[in-house]
Formats: C-alpha cells, structure tokens, sequence
C-alpha cells in the first residue's frame, strides 16, 4: 500500500532501500549523505537490519561487499571525497561483481558547501566501469533506489547512486510503499574462484565487464520509453536541451514561460551514456545546450556521439563559454547560459527572460562579512591557544618555530584568525603524515629549525590516522599529535564512532581508547589532558613540543553542541582594564566591543571559562542566576 509524505531526498533514498529489503547497511558520514545512514540506523532494530558507522569509507565499502558476496542486499553511504578513499576495492570490485545486491550512495556538493572538491562522481562511475543513476528530485531518488538494487541483483554488479546537496537536502511529496521485515532468505557465501581476483582472473573478466556496459547502455535506452527520469519531449524548434540531475529542474523552470520551444533530453541514467536513445534524440537537433552542474560530463559524450556519426550539431556548454564550469547553478545561472548558447543559434528563438528585473550589482547593498568560526565554548579553541602559548615559549627560548598541519573537521578552522593555528590542510589523516614529511627535510634547511604539530580529531584519527600514526613512529619523525577528543563526529552531525561505545543503532560497544592505541603504535610519549583547563593544556602542549621523537596528547572535552557548560560569563565592566585579551587573542563569537571599547559577552556564552582564565584582571566571572 503506497502513502504520500514529505520526505529529505536523503531520507526518501534510505526508506526505498528499506523497502527493497536492504539487510546491511554499512557507511561514514559525511554531508550531504549522512541522513541516509542515520535514517536507517534509526529503525534497523524494528526491520531487522543490520546498519553500522565504520571507521572509513574503505572499511564501509568492503563490509557491504563482504555482505553481498554471500547473496545478501546491502547499501553502502558516503560523500564524494568518501569515494576517494573507498576507490581502492571500488576498481576492483567492478571486475569481480556481487551476488546479492549493493548499492553505493555518494553525495556530490556542488558549492561547495561543505567540502575540500567539487569532483563528479559520474566521471568516476565511468572511470571505475559501475553504473551511475542520477535522481533529480526526492521522489527520483526514492524510485531511483529501488531500481539500483533491482539492476545490480540482476545483473551482478555494483551500482552508484550519485546525488548533489539540492537533491540529498531537498525535500517534496514523495509517494512511497510498505516496508517490511527483512527476509531471512540469503544463500550465504558459496566458495568460488570468481571471488578472488588475480591477474588471469582480471584478464578473463575484463571483456564480460566491458561487455555489460554495451547491455546496461541499451537497457538505459529502453528507459526512455518507460521511466519518468528517462524521458524526451519534443519542441517546435531544432534547439535542443539535455539534463541530468538537479539541473533538470533549472531548466524546466528557466523554460517555464517557452511552452513547446526547445526539445528536452532529461537523462537519469547518465552511465553508461544511453547513445541509442541520445542519437534519436538528436535527429533534427540543430543545436544541443547541455545544462549540468560541475564536470562536463554529458557534453563529452554528445560531443563524442556527434562526432563518430558525423551529426551537424552545434554542442554548448561548458567547453564553449556558456555555462560556468565549476560552482553551484541556479535558475538564474541557467537562464543565462541558455542565452549565451542561443546567440549562436540560426533559429529565431527570443532570449530568455529573467522572473525579475535584472539587478544592478552595483545597487545591491554589501552584507557584513560572516567568516566561518568555531562555535563559542568549543574546546578546540582552548586546544588552539594552549599551542599557540607553548610554541610561543620555544621560539623565545629556543629560537624553534613551530608549524601547525590541520585536518579535515570542525578544527580546521583554527586557521581563522586571530587563533592562525592552521598552516596546512588536505585531506582526512593527512594532517600527521604531512607533519612527519615535514619534520624529515629538517636536515636540508640550513639554520632554521621547526617543531611539527599535527592536529586531528577523535573520528578522524580512526578514519585514517592510525595508519600515519605507525608510520610516523616506524620512520622516527619528531612530530607532536594532538588528538581532539570532543566524543562524535561534530562537524557531521554527531554520529557514534569506536571511541564513544555505542554503534549506529544506539547499541553499547567496547570503547577504543586512544590513548592506549597510541601507546601500542609505539609513540614515545603519550599524554592525556582535559581540555576545559587552560594551564593543564598549555604544560601538555610544551611538554609534548619538548619531546624529541614522537610524542601525542589527547585532548578531552565535549562538543557544545551536544553539552553545554555551567552557564553564562559575564564583564565587570569596574575591573576590566579593556586590555580586549578575550576578544584580540580568542576569537570567541560569543565576546565582541562596543564603542567604548568595554567587552560584552552575548547569551551565545555556553560557560567554557576559557575567557576568563585568560582575563588577567580577573574581570569575567560567572553570571550569578536569580532565584
């Protein structure tokens, strides 16, 4: 029985899973995915389905598929950059198959808002060989989903289900079925060479898998006749448009007002490209405007198309000048580039129109500048200082400089100033192999030494340092970790991970100490200090920084998001000298001047104290509550 609801596109993609009797579901947050994961964890106990955070997305990956080599039907969730790590088993995969059903989700962000690349998972579908759907609204990627387990169940390979920011975080009327319980009925892992890949296996297999492209590329074609997210219309002019994803509704929209006008390709199997549906398409198609957000993924493969059947079709987009090649569109941006296309067009077809009145950029008012900053109260601030003071010492006592590698997290906007405690960022990990590498060309630099400081998290140190960790240590460099223990994955929305003991579905699990997994990875020194104490950091952080060799502390405190502290710190504006040492050295959202030049502390304080072990004229205190 189907029921209409409003549904996030990302939680409309976990119910389908749902109802095609997904049994793992296995996967690390990271927005915009995280919601998929967090909606089936939610009701996994009541459905029977096993569903779990894991350490990466690697880690994740090959879980899912563990569960699919013995027939079951699992999901695997993660963001774009997740894909990344996830590649290693992903290239390989494609070349042996599953014998269940797996599902990869990956969430793409086009912005971006929210991530280190703007990269197109559909470009690494193609590159991997695995086929790619691509909803444009919830309900596609409800509909999408179901036919994702469906395709791979039959015929036996992954597939990528690929989403942007505007469709995970979208939300709409979404027409969806029952679920039910999880059926038991899975053959279990049969033995067969099939599942061990050597370099004979690859050579057989690679032509069947090349093979499947060829099937799954005409199998898309036959959608155009029988799915809504695969469909042409034809207009009254020889112009045509070609969609995928999100930018099906820029288009639709930027059209809106041209009823009958241009001839519409709206793919949401993009691959393998469906070149039979694509060349009767373009019969009569003069100029083709293709419209998709990041890499020119469809142009290529028209353009291509074009050229192999010698078509006299003008392609426009990216690679022409029409359309921006990198960033987030909207209606306007497509409205636009439609534009631009149509100049050069033989037909007599008017310039689209804005829904507003062009605006004057020069009339638009500047908005007050709103920089990223870390939340007021977060112990990373304290963490932050504390180095900033040690570092201080062994450069006037030592004439040592110290350079500061950041990580992928709420911490790496340390950079920000007035803390300016970030000098590197790259990728989840790389903040210690960075910090060793650096430490390693110590002997090439004549007369100038530095301390190196890695900065990582609590989830990102199981994400991927742990193997840097035995790297450093193995390779002796003279580095100082320090492990930002705030228990969860804040910057993604608090999920569980194997320090917290608790599992996905809010189950107790062993608590992974990483103290002692430092310790065991062989560092030198290991120290633990609780981040709400300005003096205990600040002598741990100079300590570890006078270790030679590798040494580490772990930080521990609470994300104020989830724990707030004893109340609200207030001036006293009789003892306060208006040094602004809380506000020029802190950076606290929470404390700003007025004209006078007095601090003010908002409601925004969540009580961390930090400011007021700092205040040297003793004049913060906390607010006294009345009765």
């Amino acid at each position: 029985m189907s029921s209409k609801r409003i549904l996030m596109g990302n939680e409309a993609i976990a119910l389908a899973a749902m109802q095609a009797g997904v049994q793992i579901a296995s996967g690390y947050p990271g927005t915009p995915s995280s919601e998929v994961m967090e909606t089936i964890a939610s009701h996994a106990k009541k459905y029977g389905i096993y569903a779990e955070w894991a350490t990466n997305e690697k880690v994740a990956l090959e879980t899912a598929v563990g569960a699919a080599y013995s027939g079951a039907r699992a999901i695997v969730t993660m963001k774009q950059v997740g894909l990344n790590v996830a590649s290693d088993p992903l290239m390989s995969l494609s070349y042996i198959g599953v014998k269940g059903s797996l599902v990869i989700l990956v969430s793409d962000d086009p912005g971006p808002h929210s991530s280190q690349t703007e990269q197109d998972t559909r470009a690494f579908g193609h590159f991997a060989n695995i086929p790619v759907l691509d909803p444009s609204t919830p309900q596609e990627a409800y509909d999408m989903t179901l036919l994702a387990f469906r395709l791979s169940h039959e015929m036996e390979t992954p597939v990528i289900l690929r989403t942007t920011t505007r469709v995970s975080h979208g939300c709409a009327d979404v027409i969806t079925g029952d679920i039910a319980q999880v059926a038991r009925d899975i053959e279990g892992f049969v033995r067969d060479k099939r599942w061990t890949i050597f370099p004979k296996l690859t050579s057989q297999r690679h032509p069947l898998l090349e093979e499947l492209q060829v099937r799954l590329s005409d199998r898309f074609s036959g959608y155009f006749r029988d799915n809504s997210f695969n469909s042409i219309s034809r207009g009254n002019s020889s112009i045509g448009i070609a969609v995928s994803g999100v930018s099906y509704l820029y288009a639709k929209e930027a059209t809106r007002d041209y009823p009958g006008t241009f001839s519409l390709f709206k793919v949401g199997t993009v691959y393998p490209f469906p070149e039979k549906a694509a060349l009767e398409f373009l019969e009569g198609i003069t100029d083709l405007i293709v419209i998709e957000e990041l890499d020119p993924y469809l142009e290529e493969q028209f353009l291509q198309l074009a050229g192999r059947h010698h078509l006299n079709v003008r392609v426009h987009g990216k690679k022409d000048g029409c359309f921006p090649v990198s960033g987030e569109y909207d209606v306007d941006v497509v409205i636009d580039g439609i534009n631009r296309a149509l100049e050069g067009s033989d037909e007599d077809v008017p310039a689209l129109s804005h829904s507003s009145p062009a605006i004057n950029p020069a009339d638009v008012p500047h908005l007050p500048v709103r920089a990223p900053t870390l939340c007021a109260g977060c112990m990373h601030r304290t963490v932050f200082y504390a180095f900033k003071k040690a570092a201080g010492r062994l450069r006037s006592k030592q004439g040592v400089d110290s350079v500061f590698s950041g990580d992928i997290g709420c911490y790496t906007l340390g950079n920000a100033q007035p803390l300016n405690m970030v000098d590197t960022c790259l990728c989840m990990g790389a903040g210690i192999s960075i910090a060793a590498g650096l430490s390693h060309t110590q002997e090439y630099t004549s007369g100038k030494r530095a301390k190196q400081v890695a900065f990582i998290g609590d989830s990102t140190f199981f994400h991927s340092g742990i193997a840097a960790v035995v790297s450093a240590v193995y390779n002796n460099a003279d580095i100082t970790i320090a492990v930002l223990d705030n228990r969860t994955t804040a910057m993604t929305g608090h999920q569980p991970h194997p320090g917290i003991g608790m599992t996905a579905v809010g189950s107790p699990a062993k608590i992974i100490d990483i103290a002692d997994v430092l310790r065991s990875c062989g560092v030198g020194m290991v120290r633990t200090a609780e981040a709400d104490s300005l003096d205990e950091c600040v002598a741990a952080a100079t300590e570890s920084m006078q270790f030679e060799g590798p040494s580490a502390i772990v930080f521990r405190g609470r994300c104020v998001a989830i724990s707030k502290g004893a109340g609200q710190y207030v001036i006293d504006k009789d003892k306060c000298t208006r040094c602004r040492l809380c506000i020029s050295q802190l950076g606290c959202p929470a404390i700003f001047s007025v004209s006078s030049g007095l601090p003010v502390i908002q409601d925004t304080c969540s009580g961390c104290d930090l400011c007021a072990q700092v205040c040297p004229s003793g004049a913060i205190a906390l607010k006294e509550v009345s009765q």
